[in-house]
């Protein structure tokens, strides 16, 4: 499809993906508590948008799987598939969108001497792919676990070096509680070290634990496209007010 094509499309397919949204909040039966439903108005910030482009991160890849849940799904294969769904939904609402990966690959130079260093090259790639896009919200979507398989629930990190951060990961925590996981309880939290990225990042940045795969119901529900498609649409209600979309 050509550009101009392209960008015929996208009032057409903003319409869809809102439609889509309301859609979703019907199923959910918020449709007739307005005065609480989370929409794209009720979340903008008091500035004007100030971000022009939205890093989009799906964790691990290749031959590094993340975790797995006790029926053998692996988190890459998820966190790609939300990453994706997220990644047309903001493009088809005008939101400039890079993706670190869009397929099942660790990211490290297959030419060169990567013996023992793949990890370290992969995360090196997707640090300078959020540095090298200007003026950019970096979201790193991911799935959690615990030995203990009771744990449940969304749960967001956000970077320290830029005050946005937080900002948007208290709104896409909020979202998603409201539409999707109303008994989630879990607060936001500031990264600690061991989150390279976001250490890392002066930009804001935010990591996305979407649920625990260590849970036999959540693991199936974050395993369903219909899930899948909710979550990315609650996601990225909270994140477009932040970025400027392309006029």
């Amino acid at each position: 499809m050509t550009s101009q094509g392209s960008r015929n499309l996208l009032p057409v397919l903003f319409l869809l993906c809102m439609a889509a949204l309301v859609g979703l909040c019907v199923l959910l039966g918020l449709s007739g508590r307005p005065a609480t439903t989370p929409t794209v108005q009720e979340t903008e910030p008091q500035n004007p948008p100030s971000l022009r482009a939205v890093v989009i991160d799906p964790g691990h890849g290749g031959e590094d799987g993340g975790t797995q849940s006790d029926s053998g799904v692996y988190e890459k294969d998820l966190n790609l598939s939300v990453a994706l769904l997220l990644r047309d939904i903001l493009e088809a609402n005008g939101v400039p969108v890079v993706m670190t990966r869009d397929e099942d690959v660790l990211l490290y130079d297959r030419n060169g001497n990567h013996q023992g260093h793949k990890k370290q090259m992969d995360l090196a790639s997707r640090l300078s792919t959020a540095r090298h896009t200007e003026d950019c919200l970096f979201i790193s979507i991911h799935m959690n676990s615990f030995p203990q398989s009771q744990y449940h629930g969304l749960q967001v990190w956000y970077g320290k070096e830029d005050p946005l951060s937080a900002e948007i990961a208290a709104d896409i925590q909020s979202t998603v509680r409201a539409l999707l996981q109303n008994d989630n309880a879990r607060r936001t939290k500031a990264a600690t070290d061991s989150i390279y990225l976001l250490k890392q990042l002066k930009s804001p940045a935010v990591l996305v634990e979407c649920g625990f795969l260590s849970n036999p119901e959540e693991a199936e529900r974050l395993s369903d496209p219909v899930y899948q498609q909710k979550l990315a649409l609650a996601i990225a209600s909270a994140i477009m007010p932040y970025v400027q979309p392309i006029s």
